[in-house]
């Protein structure tokens, strides 16, 4: 998308959200690179993304998935009365490139900043590069995260294979093919899985992975709210480079839905003859 076509959009999205009422719950943030070498808009500038720790530090309850599964589930037995309206924020990161261990942990561990990274295992277990020449991190640079005490590693697959487009058997081989590789390299099985591409799986994909894990991340820039977020669809709100300050603190507010509705509506046809 064109940049001036970009920052109308987000213009756009940011006087809707102007007309929404604020929804407590909890917002899944989610990241890709950190590093600014790549031209993708998902490879953000270490510069920047310090800043939106820091301003995650400062102003926002950043609470770990875990935690945040657990107020979503409390929640939906016995609803609580939250004091204030602005959501709990969870950060997650895709894929698994270098540039997570040798840029934007440090960032993280400076503002003790808990994380959930989704691991595509095939390129870590082959050193395959992901697009853009994205660096796979190394099995012991994960052991490494791990042993942070902020880390918690997830599934996003073995191959990245989209699961819209699969069969519960093919979906079910890849799944346990990740699984077993996290568990025999790292010796701990994966709880949390998010799909690639945040892309919705087919409903027998769906039911592979609600039989492996207790959470599943799809795309969606909105608040999981309390007492009616099925932690199978939790809702993530992907961060740009063009976010840039300025609307990463209206997703961080639970903002921007206008523009993931037309972001999703290219995405299904951006992907469609695609199967990774």
């Amino acid at each position: 998308m064109p940049r001036l076509a970009r920052r109308s959009l987000k213009v756009v999205s940011g006087a809707f959200d102007r007309l929404r009422a604020p929804v407590p719950g909890v917002v899944i943030l989610l990241y890709h690179r950190v590093g600014g070498t790549s031209r993708l808009d998902v490879d953000l500038e270490p510069g920047l993304f310090a800043d939106q720790m820091a301003q995650l530090r400062e102003s926002a309850v950043v609470v770990s998935l875990e935690d945040a599964l657990e107020r979503l589930t409390a929640d939906r037995v016995a609803p609580l009365e939250p004091s204030t309206p602005e959501p709990s924020i969870v950060v997650t990161f895709d894929d698994g490139t270098a540039d997570f261990a040798d840029v934007a942990m440090p960032i993280m561990q400076r503002f003790g900043i808990p994380v959930t990274l989704y691991i595509a295992t095939a390129f870590i277990e082959e050193r395959k590069p992901f697009p853009e020449n994205g660096r796979p991190l190394s099995w012991a640079a994960l052991a490494d995260l791990r042993a942070t005490g902020l880390v918690n590693l997830g599934s996003h697959t073995h191959q990245h294979r989209l699961l819209d487009r699969v069969t519960e058997r093919d979906a079910g081989d890849d799944l346990d093919r990740s699984i077993d590789v996290i568990g025999d390299r790292l010796g701990m099985r994966p709880q949390d899985f998010a799909y690639p591409k945040a892309v919705a799986p087919s409903p027998a994909a769906a039911r592979a992975v609600r039989t492996r894990f207790r959470s599943a991340a799809l795309a969606g820039t909105r608040v999981n709210p309390y007492g009616a977020t099925d932690p199978q669809l939790l809702a993530r709100s992907p961060i740009q480079v063009s976010d840039g300050m300025r609307w990463f603190r209206q997703k961080v507010a639970g903002g921007m839905v206008f523009e993931d509705a037309l972001r999703r509506s290219l995405n299904r046809v951006r992907y469609s003859r695609s199967t990774t």
